[in-house]
């Protein structure tokens, strides 16, 4: 079954003019055509589409997208390629969780310390 690129737009909310722009840089491999030359995808590049807008969403640069689908391209000989750079991205997004984490307990310390001061204000009035 094929899905036209508004269809895909919809389902991976990435806009018509990304999903071209993800084509003609080699981000996403050459998309098969109708018999009219409208772009075809199918469910392989809709799983795909989801793995690039993961990547992207959590801060991989397109070139190295770009060099991850390309070695998908090559089989079995990448693998170990493609494991590598999906565990050196993900050691980034866990730095960054971390990072985030550490702001998350700041806020929490500051809103309970916000807490006790309204606390004792209801306290005073009565």
């Amino acid at each position: 079954m094929g899905y036209s690129i508004k269809t895909i737009s919809q389902k991976t909310g990435l806009s018509q003019y990304t999903l071209r722009y993800y084509e003609r840089e080699g981000v996403l491999p050459e998309v098969s055509r109708d018999e009219h030359g409208n772009r075809c995808f199918h469910d392989e590049d809709l799983e795909l589409l989801s793995l690039i807008r993961c990547l992207k969403d959590t801060g991989m640069p397109i070139a190295e997208i770009k060099q991850f689908v390309s070695l998908e391209r090559e089989g079995r000989e990448a693998l170990s390629e493609q494991c590598k750079l999906l565990e050196a991205h993900k050691r980034q997004i866990e730095e960054k969780i971390q990072f985030f984490q550490s702001f998350a307990r700041k806020i929490d310390h500051k809103i309970a310390y916000f807490h006790s001061l309204e606390q004792e204000s209801k306290a005073e009035l009565k």
